[in-house]
């Protein structure tokens, strides 16, 4: 809890805060918004898919709030990569419903690699420039609770288990939880109900990190019916009345 009212206190023209995404509306460059991002939250925000963006759309809301997202030109690699996490290469995917003419220009322009997002289009711009952003907000409770427990601290206190949508918010998330010098698995809002996982927020679940050939109950559990994040960034189904720390967005 004191490192929320801390967060509250110091961060000044914060948009949506409890929320997953948080809007600052503060003009910094994309290099100046990620380290205020990694020292106040987690990192920029990250829309790897066209599922991500809606829900960052749905979070964040109100038309015309725009800013720098986590996605940056990687000049050692040469590629598109989001700051903390994953390459990224789902053009089309994110510009399926967008003319031609509003997607990146080459990737050789070497002033132009920084991404700034708006409602209706992606634009690359020079990363010295200043402009509001966008930050990803998680919270980890060192607190161990039992599943139902973390649910009921994170209502109240946040906003709602988080979920993690994609590779680089489950990279973001196991690197905060490695921060802490947490050994054991975090609760995350995942649940076993009827006969599926699903996101308690109501998330659709499209990725996954189960751990490879895991557990085979975890298809059809009976009694470890809550979802946790290792350190290593693997799921894991757990018993529901197990004491962890967890997850709040």
């Amino acid at each position: 809890m004191e490192k929320i009212v801390f967060r509250v206190i110091i961060v000044a023209g914060v948009c949506c805060l409890s929320t997953k995404h948080v809007h600052i509306q503060r003009s910094l460059s994309w290099a100046d918004a990620r380290k205020f991002c990694q020292a106040n939250f987690i990192n920029l925000s990250p829309l790897t898919s066209q599922l991500e963006e809606q829900v960052f759309r749905d979070t964040v809301g109100e038309e015309g709030i725009r800013g720098w997202i986590g996605l940056y030109w990687d000049q050692v690699n040469s590629s598109w990569k989001w700051s903390g996490g994953d390459i990224f290469s789902s053009w089309t995917d994110i510009y399926k419903d967008m003319n031609s003419d509003d997607k990146l220009p080459a990737n050789n322009l070497p002033t132009a690699n920084n991404i700034w997002w708006t409602r209706n289009k992606w634009i690359s711009l020079d990363g010295t420039s200043t402009h509001w952003f966008f930050c990803l907000n998680l919270t980890v409770v060192q607190q161990e609770k039992t599943w139902e427990e973390a649910l009921e601290h994170c209502n109240e206190n946040h906003s709602n288990f988080t979920s993690l949508l994609s590779k680089t918010e489950n990279l973001l998330a196991m690197n905060e939880i490695n921060k802490t010098g947490i050994n054991e698995p975090v609760w995350i809002g995942l649940r076993y109900l009827g006969d599926r996982w699903l996101w308690l927020n109501g998330d659709p679940l499209v990725y996954q990190a189960w751990s490879q050939g895991g557990d085979q109950d975890q298809l059809c559990p009976v009694t470890r019916r809550c979802g946790a994040l290792t350190k290593n960034g693997t799921w894991e189904n757990r018993d529901c009345q197990e004491k962890l720390p967890f997850i709040c967005a």
